[in-house]
């Protein structure tokens, strides 16, 4: 994940996370598109993940739709890291006490 990515991608996808449910695609394209996907996570400060495969596999689920369990730990390292690097906690995060 970068916050200073410089090359926009062939394919892009846009995921939502509202901390109850499974991460939903909320965008997705090609070209011109992952272009305007790209400059509007950059414009809002969104962490971007530079995984084309993953990319790809999320391209195939249709807009709206939940990502598939299958996915889960994949896409659950990409919103720890966004969180990590976005200085956010997840919502009900709670710190352990050492």
């Amino acid at each position: 994940m970068s916050e200073t990515y410089d090359q926009a991608p062939g394919v892009a996808v846009a995921l939502l996370y509202d901390g109850d449910n499974a991460p939903r695609i909320t965008a997705k394209g090609e070209g011109k598109i992952a272009e305007q996907i790209f400059a509007i996570a950059k414009e809002h400060g969104i962490p971007l993940e530079n995984d084309p495969q993953l990319a790809a596999i999320l391209s195939q689920i249709p807009l709206g739709d939940e990502i598939p369990e299958t996915l889960y730990r994949a896409i659950a390292e990409v919103i720890a890291f966004a969180y990590l690097v976005s200085g956010k906690r997840p919502p009900g995060f709670r710190e352990e006490s050492e």
